[in-house]
């Protein structure tokens, strides 16, 4: 201990001579270190002074929330309270609404349930043209989420009066009309009940949601025009073609193939059935006018036998006037050939014709098959969910198969009648020739008889 004391003293007196001259030094750094910290401080103060002010304002509008929140829970327990008193309020109000209408109830849902379909009818009329005063009315009704008043009820059933007045009636009115041109024109009409509207064109479609009429692609025949009504709108009575379903028959009356359409639709097969048809009624009718007319040059020799024409009997009758001297073997012979020959001639084409009525069926059977072959490829590429597109092998199997049978049944009717016409003038042939040689047998034998005696 003693020792520490004695190394201190010594340490100390050897740096005293240090600090001496360094005391200067350390005074200015002490002001300047108290300089500071007063500085500090005062700095302190400042930022404890703007905290407390800050503290003070925040706890001010703290207060003034918690004062407002109380305020806003007080309003939302009062409107809670009012809320629910206004639920039982208007629970009470409802049953009591329900108990004092009563039956009331359904008549309303009864009325809004014609109204509804009298709108929808009333959208689609053609009566709207001249005869729908009261549809703002139906339409009140319609929109409506109360009961119809008495003046919407009176509305309600005086529309549907007036649409029963207006569906007997032929009315003239003026229409918007949409011509060929395409150009909006005021054209006068007439309105047939709640079924059509006629001009001079003919029957109008009736466009209701752009409220113009456009002409129908195909008119039926007979069908009215504006003039020819002209006794109606006087107020007489006349018979025409009315569309009871009010424009639906009309328009698919445009989709009905004609005639021609059908034949297209019979494809390559049906051409030639067609063409087969063309080339046995050519053959028919040629046929027919020359047996017509070497029937009637029979007959007409029938009466002067002793002339020979230029026709089969005639010629029988040559060939008698000719052969005449021979026996009677030989000139049967010689007339059998040449009624054979006539008979060949007379029918010449009938086989023909015979063969085209055979082969016009087979050739619809082959269109019918042909047909059916492409429906069942369609179908196995496409399916079978939309028939259009089985369409066309459909139209060729019934079409061909139609036409082979229309094509058969005249050319076998025609080879019947013309068979038989070439069968009754061979047997007036063969007739007149075995008279011819009885005839001549009758004299021979005679004429033997004379020469015996």
């Amino acid at each position: 201990m003693k020792l520490k004391v004695c190394l201190s003293l010594c340490l100390l007196s050897l740096t005293t001579p240090v600090m001496a001259d360094d005391t200067h030094g350390q005074t200015s750094l002490v002001n300047q270190a108290q300089t500071a910290q007063q500085q500090e401080q005062q700095h302190n103060r400042q930022r404890e002074a703007g905290f407390q002010e800050t503290e003070q304002t925040l706890r001010e509008t703290a207060a003034r929330l918690q004062k407002t929140k109380a305020g806003l829970q007080k309003e939302i327990d009062s409107l809670t309270a009012q809320f629910s008193k206004n639920e039982s309020v208007l629970a009470k109000q409802e049953e009591k609404l329900r108990l004092e209408t009563g039956s009331l109830g359904e008549i309303f849902g009864v009325v809004r349930q014609n109204a509804k379909s009298l709108k929808s009818d009333l959208s689609h009329s053609i009566t709207q043209i001249d005869r729908q005063a009261y549809t703002p009315v139906v339409d009140d009704i319609v929109a409506a989420k109360s009961l119809p008043s008495l003046k919407q009820l009176n509305g309600l059933w005086q529309s549907m009066n007036e649409q029963i007045r207006a569906s007997g009636e032929v009315a003239q009115v003026k229409i918007p009309y949409i011509n060929a041109a395409g150009v909006k024109q005021t054209e006068p009409a007439a309105r047939l009940g709640a079924f059509g509207v006629v001009t001079e064109q003919g029957y109008m479609n009736w466009d209701h949601n752009k409220q113009v009429a456009i002409p129908y692609l195909k008119q039926p025949d007979d069908g009215p025009t504006l003039n020819s009504i002209a006794p109606l709108l006087a107020g007489q009575t006349q018979p025409m073609i009315v569309d009871p379903s009010k424009g639906t028959l009309l328009t698919q009356l445009a989709n009905a193939p004609t005639l021609l359409d059908r034949l297209k639709a019979g494809g390559i097969v049906g051409n030639i059935i067609l063409g087969l048809l063309a080339i046995g009624l050519i053959i028919g009718l040629f046929r027919g006018i020359s047996l017509a007319t070497i029937k009637r040059k029979i007959k007409v020799q029938l009466k002067t036998p002793e002339q020979p024409g230029n026709n089969p009997l005639g010629r029988v009758l040559s060939v008698y006037d000719k052969e005449k001297h021979r026996s009677v073997e030989a000139l049967e012979l010689r007339l059998l050939e040449v009624v054979v020959d006539e008979q060949s001639h007379l029918e010449k084409g009938l086989s023909m014709l015979k063969l085209l009525a055979a082969l016009a069926p087979m050739l619809g059977l082959l269109g019918t098959v042909t047909g059916m072959i492409e429906t069942f490829q369609v179908i196995t590429q496409f399916g079978n969910g939309d028939p259009k597109v089985m369409a066309g092998g459909i139209s060729m199997a019934l079409v061909t198969t139609v036409l082979g049978l229309v094509a058969a049944m005249p050319m076998l009717l025609a080879h019947n009648i013309l068979s038989s016409q070439a069968e009754s003038i061979r047997v007036i042939l063969e007739k007149q020739g075995i008279g011819l040689v009885a005839a001549q047998a009758e004299q021979d034998q005679n004429d033997d008889l004379e020469q015996a005696a």
